[in-house]
């Protein structure tokens, strides 16, 4: 149903609300058919009965009295009413109230054949007007004080009325009281998503939430654990190849290619390759946490990018977009993502290489570009976790480790931005880190 809310707090708070005020008309229901409708019944006998009296005794009267006893009978419960007396006839039809109506229509079903017409009259805090036909003269009397001044039904409607908004105002503090736990463990999980460690939640509350809070902390504490083992690991086989790398490179110097020069060749650059992957594990094992951010100039970071590739002989375009805005980031790891994005497009795709800039929809971005053959579009997700290389894990003939997007993914969530693989037009593919201008 689309018109349900999709929160939990708006679906729970539409379900109290709901309950309360079907509560309150169940409520309502029965006060009507066992409180107010017995008695109204019972107080229209009981005036009925006292009119039929009244009329009875007046019948017995001769015509020159019943003016009198009309006079008087008016006159003194009028006094006692606190208003003066008045016999006039009821010229105008008075508004009633529902309850005032069925009173009214009550007592003249009682009264029915006795030459008695009920009316409702608003003057003294409520009054029957009653018009005798007696004797052939028409006599009118008036009973006050048959009902309460003011109409309980209304003063019951206000109160069920407060006591609905207090208890909706206490149902929702509640539930937003237990909601709130629950806000916190999404806000969390975010945080977590992105690639940040959030600060461990309170375990405080009901039980459950605690329970539920209590699990996210140990689930955070695990996979931290899990992360600087991992960390660990790979900068002790980075640290422990270094050593045998630096013989192999020294060994190869010594040599000097005298006697075989194509075979020198191939060894130093198979030895700066293994250098690259060994490099590309310390960076993965690294991270990026302690570095504090900066106010980075994109274009600036992209111009030296391209005058590192240049002093290698690698012709790396630029494009740099005018007037773009700074953002707060960690430089030495923004400059990594380039330099990885840049040495994945020269290995991986084929020249002319570019290197552009840009910015759109609150977001700045970077974005490397080549004429390779690109990668199918459900391959994008799978490249940006480790070890996952273009063409397939085993492709012989591909030097890496299959770490370079991944690092760069980590980076950008880090960041708060993303990583996003793009066809390139007419042909290739474009690797593009979009960032959030502003940066905390």
């Amino acid at each position: 149903m689309s018109w349900l809310p999709r929160s939990l707090f708006g679906r729970n708070a539409l379900l109290i609300v709901a309950l309360i005020v079907l509560s309150q008309a169940a409520s309502a229901l029965l006060l009507q058919h066992l409180v107010v409708r017995p008695r109204a019944a019972q107080v229209a006998d009981s005036v009925a009965r006292s009119i039929s009296a009244i009329r009875q005794g007046l019948a017995t009267l001769p015509p020159a009295q019943q003016q009198a006893y009309v006079q008087a009978f008016n006159a003194q419960v009028g006094q006692h009413a606190g208003q003066a007396p008045d016999a006039g006839p009821v010229l105008v039809r008075p508004v009633l109230t529902a309850f005032q109506r069925s009173f009214v229509d009550a007592v003249s079903q009682r009264l029915a054949g006795q030459d008695v017409q009920v009316s409702w009259r608003h003057e003294g805090g409520g009054s029957l007007a009653l018009r005798m036909q007696l004797a052939g003269t028409e006599q009118w009397l008036f009973l006050p004080g048959v009902l309460p001044e003011h109409d309980f039904i209304g003063t019951w409607a206000l109160m069920s009325l407060a006591v609905v908004l207090l208890a909706i105002a206490g149902a929702l503090w509640f539930q937003w009281r237990l909601n709130r736990p629950l806000a916190r463990v999404v806000g969390a999980a975010r945080t977590l998503a992105g690639g940040q460690a959030p600060a461990p939640l309170p375990e405080d509350g009901p039980t459950e939430i605690a329970t539920v809070s209590r699990s996210f902390n140990q689930l955070v504490s695990s996979l931290d654990k899990t992360e600087r083992e991992r960390a660990l690991l790979l900068a002790g086989i980075s640290h422990d190849l270094r050593t045998p790398l630096t013989k192999l490179r020294l060994g190869v110097e010594i040599l000097g290619g005298a006697n075989e020069p194509e075979l020198t060749a191939s060894m130093s650059r198979s030895i700066e390759e293994l250098d690259a992957i060994v490099q590309q594990f310390v960076d993965f094992a690294r991270g990026e946490g302690d570095e504090p951010r900066v106010p980075v100039d994109l274009n600036a970071l992209a111009a030296q990018v391209k005058a590192a590739n240049a002093d290698h002989g690698r012709a790396l375009a630029l494009e740099a977009a005018p007037s773009l805005p700074v953002v707060q980031a960690r430089a030495q790891a923004l400059r990594r993502v380039l330099d990885n994005l840049v040495e994945n497009a020269f290995r991986h795709g084929r020249a002319p290489v570019s290197l552009r800039t840009g910015q759109g929809d609150g977001l700045v971005w970077v974005e490397v570009a080549d004429r390779g053959d690109g990668v199918a579009p459900e391959q994008a997700e799978l490249l940006k976790q480790p070890f996952r290389r273009a063409g397939g894990e085993s492709r012989a003939g591909v030097s890496g480790s299959g770490l370079g997007l991944a690092i760069v993914e980590r980076i950008a969530r880090g960041h708060g931005g993303r990583l996003d693989l793009l066809p390139n037009e007419g042909g290739g593919l474009r690797v593009r880190v979009s960032l959030p201008v502003v940066q905390g």
